[in-house]
């Protein structure tokens, strides 16, 4: 099963966003920063738009963050791309005759939700502000040691 990118590369998008804000942010442009196509790209917008995280505007390479980047948590760029998707499942299909197969749902569901609620509870927390600050503190990094 692969596991999806698009919340990776919409807060990739994001971050592109706002530190590349002076340039051409043409979907392809910023496509090749996130190294897919720009068809993704202009999806992803389209989801993050639709979330109010985003303006843009049809035929113009000028898509701006709606607030400010402190004002944007990863949890509502999660909520955008994701929706209310679970991050894991439990398998349906197990044997409810056996000991394991007839109780693993409602344990291991217990836990998963467990661990789902405190992710997202952190992801409130994490602001693209603080992203992009470390973003920019790693690329200076970068370049000292060049």
């Amino acid at each position: 099963m692969k596991i999806s990118t698009r919340y990776s590369d919409a807060i990739h998008i994001l971050a592109y966003l706002n530190i590349y804000q002076e340039t051409k942010l043409s979907s392809g442009n910023i496509a090749a920063s996130v190294m897919t196509s720009p068809v993704v790209v202009r999806r992803i917008m389209a989801a993050l738009q639709k979330a109010g995280i985003i303006t843009t505007v049809q035929g113009s390479p000028k898509p701006r963050l709606a607030r400010k980047p402190a004002e944007i948590n990863l949890l509502d760029v999660y909520y955008a791309v994701e929706g209310d998707k679970q991050l894991f499942t439990v398998d349906k299909k197990t044997n409810p005759q056996c000991i394991v197969g007839g109780n693993i749902q409602k344990v291991l569901g217990s836990y998963y939700q467990e661990v789902q609620n405190a992710a997202l509870g952190r992801l409130t927390r994490i602001t693209l502000d603080d992203l992009i600050s470390d973003i920019l503190v790693a690329q200076e990094k970068k370049e000292k040691q060049q």
